[in-house]
């Protein structure tokens, strides 16, 4: 009889100590360089064969396309752009988006100054 009641007694302390033990909470914060979600940008762009990027603008004149890119770098920071030439016009391409989900969604912030940006999937040459 004695050593069950030691089993038990054993038991009965690592239940009650199971109850008093609690879990840690913590909270994390990672604070990141606004270059790093550029970088990623351009590695896509790099790695990437299948893409969408949006057109903002499209000219006959180069001068007015280069003014057009530089005006939108200076108000939408987070997307590269670049001039395209499409014959026989100079088009200004943003962003280089992996999913047309991406691509949508900074569509809807780009139409407030743009209101004839298109989505475009242009065709790649694979590397």
């Amino acid at each position: 009889m004695g050593s069950f009641t030691k089993y038990f007694g054993l038991v009965l302390l690592m239940i009650t100590l199971s109850f008093t033990v609690s879990a840690q909470q913590g909270e994390v914060n990672v604070d990141q360089d606004s270059d790093i979600d550029k970088l990623l940008e351009y590695k896509k762009d790099i790695k990437t064969t299948k893409i969408y990027t949006i057109q903002i603008y499209s000219s006959l004149d180069p001068d007015k396309a280069e003014r057009e890119k530089d005006n939108f770098s200076n108000a939408y920071s987070e997307w590269p752009a670049d001039i395209v030439w499409n014959t026989p016009n100079y088009k200004v391409w943003v962003g280089n988006f992996a999913t047309r989900l991406e691509a949508d969604r900074a569509l809807v912030k780009i139409k407030k100054k743009y209101i004839d940006a298109i989505i475009l999937q242009p065709k790649q040459e694979k590397k």
